[in-house]
């Protein structure tokens, strides 16, 4: 199987959805949405509320055990919400919300809530950064510090020796994993690892990766080029595979701590800069497969609305950029846009809104590194004469996007808001307003009125939208298919032919 090499394994530490695959394979969670996208328990055997909604008690099903062979416990349950709840927008939600999580015993544990939490299982359910259970003396840490031991319950296990740091990542079958009775759906029911060991090659050429693909060398191929996408599709032996996802939304996000981005006005003349259709033709050539983006909720969302967003414009708006540019007082401040030159889309975009912005007028220059490189340096947060950075571009699931309390892109609360850290009290007033928001038609009529702030503020500039379809032999059938965006490598198998 072929995916980007994978260096930092931390599902708390990281949102890379490399690290999120990962961790999908190694470790469990306490529930998990199924095909229909309703939570299910997963570690979780027997769970109930009390009368006024505000005492949850889980208890841990039987037959749950690390890695290591010691036996998952409540308080590794414990330890492990309170390190995810740190960093995951939901998961913040939930530990402002709760007055107590405490484990009583070594199977079962409560959340004890201020007030109601309708929203408590999908919570704890979440996907884009999922909930993934780790041992106590691993959740102990800051998550700010990486955990490096690897060591899940899941069906799979992490082999370290093996496993060939840039180049490849094995996992073995875990043995003494004791799936759920429930067939299969989504994420949730029986996890079966019907696969002995998977590997995931790093092979960064196109060309040799579609290669390797056409003499049966590797099975999957996570993240095809699109201009390969003829040659997969012609092919006897190979097939194009939506995976049920919903496609990714390309952004720009800004250091809003650090000028010329810490200005709004420059930040509202980088969304009148970008022409979405310019990005589209480099990143997705068939028109089939991509689309613009105007709502912050992306384009697949029932959330999706058009408020606040006659700034888009065919080829964009140049005049009224230099515009705003000019408002800005923008004196010719140097803007460090982070290059992942190892990501090869990501490289392409960013060398065009390098280009898109010195055309501007902007003193834009590209700072090449890998994404792991990338993933490190957009920690920090001061100066770009001291290490920082101004932009970079990344990509979010449109189905993640549906979801202002899960998706990491959408906090506006400054100092514990995903890279950038933007603040907007307002728009974080309307937010806090969405758990408790009960109808559809509400929920859509907040949506409207978060989006009109996002706007105004500039939380991110959207690129566009690109499918995402993986390549496959026609040989590896039964893969999970999920519009979340992880992907499982459970319950697949290869059959003749």
């Amino acid at each position: 199987m072929i995916m980007a090499d994978i260096q930092i394994f931390d599902p708390v530490f990281s949102t890379s959805a490399y690290t999120m695959n990962h961790a999908t394979a190694i470790y469990d969670t306490l529930f998990a949405l199924d095909a229909d996208l309703v939570p299910q328990p997963q570690m979780v055997g027997k769970w109930g509320v009390s009368d006024d909604k505000k005492a949850y008690t889980f208890e841990l099903r039987d037959g749950l055990s690390w890695h290591d062979g010691t036996p998952v416990t409540a308080a590794d349950c414990v330890a492990s919400i309170r390190r995810w709840g740190r960093v995951q927008p939901s998961g913040q939600l939930l530990l402002e919300r709760a007055e107590s999580i405490t484990a009583t015993d070594d199977k079962i544990f409560t959340i004890i809530l201020k007030e109601p939490l309708g929203l408590m299982i999908n919570i704890l359910a979440a996907t884009g950064q999922p909930l993934f259970m780790m041992r106590e003396q691993d959740a102990k840490l800051p998550a700010t510090k990486q955990v490096t031991t690897n060591v899940g319950s899941g069906p799979y296990k992490f082999n370290a020796e093996l496993t060939k740091p840039g180049s490849r990542v094995v996992y073995e079958r875990n043995e003494q994993y004791v799936p759920r009775d429930e067939p299969s759906s989504g994420f949730a029911g029986g996890k079966i690892a019907k696969v002995e060991q998977v590997i995931w090659e790093n092979i960064s050429d196109p060309q040799t990766a579609l290669a390797a693909l056409q003499a049966g060398e590797v099975d999957f191929w996570l993240e095809p080029v699109a201009d390969l996408f003829p040659a997969i599709e012609s092919s006897n032996t190979l097939v194009l595979d939506s995976m049920g996802g919903h496609g990714w939304d390309w952004v720009v996000r800004m250091n809003f701590l650090q000028p010329p981005f810490s200005n709004v006005k420059m930040r509202q003349a980088l969304l009148h800069l970008i022409d979405q259709k310019a990005f589209l033709s480099l990143l997705s050539p068939d028109p089939k497969l991509g689309q613009t983006v105007t709502s912050m909720f992306g384009a697949g969302s029932p959330y999706s609305n058009e408020v606040n967003a006659d700034w888009f414009k065919d080829g964009g708006n140049f005049d009224k950029a230099r515009q705003l540019i000019a408002e800005a007082g923008y004196a010719g401040e140097k803007v460090v846009i982070l290059d992942p030159t190892d990501w090869r889309e990501g490289d392409l975009a960013s060398q065009l809104l390098a280009s898109v912005l010195q055309k501007a007028g902007i003193n834009a220059e590209l700072a090449p590194m890998t994404w792991n490189e990338l993933a490190v340096r957009r920690d920090k947060k001061g100066p770009v004469e001291e290490g920082g950075w101004s932009a970079f571009i990344t990509n979010f699931s449109d189905f993640e996007l549906g979801n202002p309390m899960s998706a990491s892109l959408f906090l506006m609360n400054g100092e514990k808001a995903w890279y950038g850290w933007p603040q907007n009290d307002e728009y974080e007033a309307l937010r806090g307003k969405w758990p408790d928001t009960e109808t559809l038609e509400e929920r859509k009529k907040l949506a409207r009125e978060m989006q009109r702030v996002w706007w105004d503020h500039v939380g991110v500039v959207y690129l566009c939208q690109t499918a995402a379809p993986a390549a496959r032999s026609k040989s590896l059938v039964d893969m999970i298919m999920s519009p979340c965006p992880e992907r499982a490598i459970w319950n697949m198998r290869k059959v003749e032919g």
